[in-house]
């Protein structure tokens, strides 16, 4: 009987120390636009994201047709001033072209360690390559200067 009452206490200690470093991150579309692709899910891992470690932000998304290219301009800003733009290609961050469906945009960065630490709002515009506005969504995220999962 002693291991049927350990196994729920297996499962909260896996869910406290390990799901928090990949969790689902919950997001808003920039405005109430139409927009032709519909992001449908944010992952940052490892959340809290950790200054001079690498971070990966995972973008699910869906579209009813096909893009062949584009840019994905990011706007990050810490406790609403603006301090940090960049700009990436579209194909560099997902397999193009993307078909019409379901797709994943992943994009991995390691923050300078001097980061400071504090709760930051990133606003995400993906472009079609003629400059049309595919989507624009936002949310925000934690960057710590530790770790807040142990490594084993």
């Amino acid at each position: 009987m002693a291991i049927s009452h350990a196994q729920p206490l297996l499962l909260l200690l896996f869910s406290l120390f390990l799901l928090p470093s990949l969790r689902a991150t919950s997001f808003h579309n920039c405005d109430k636009r139409l927009d032709p692709v519909k992001v449908t899910g944010v992952e940052i891992s490892p959340d809290p994201v950790v200054s001079g470690k690498a971070a990966t932000f995972k973008i699910t998304g869906s579209t009813d047709e096909d893009i062949s290219g584009g840019e994905v301009v990011i706007s990050v800003s810490l406790y609403g001033v603006h301090i940090h733009t960049e700009t990436h290609d579209l194909c560099d961050e997902s397999s193009c072209p993307i078909a019409p469906g379901t797709f994943v945009l992943s994009h991995s960065q390691t923050l300078p360690s001097i980061t400071p630490p504090g709760t930051y709002t990133l606003k995400m515009t993906i472009n079609d390559k003629n400059g049309g506005r595919l989507t624009c969504i936002s949310f925000k995220f934690k960057i710590t200067l530790f770790s807040t999962v142990s490594a084993s």
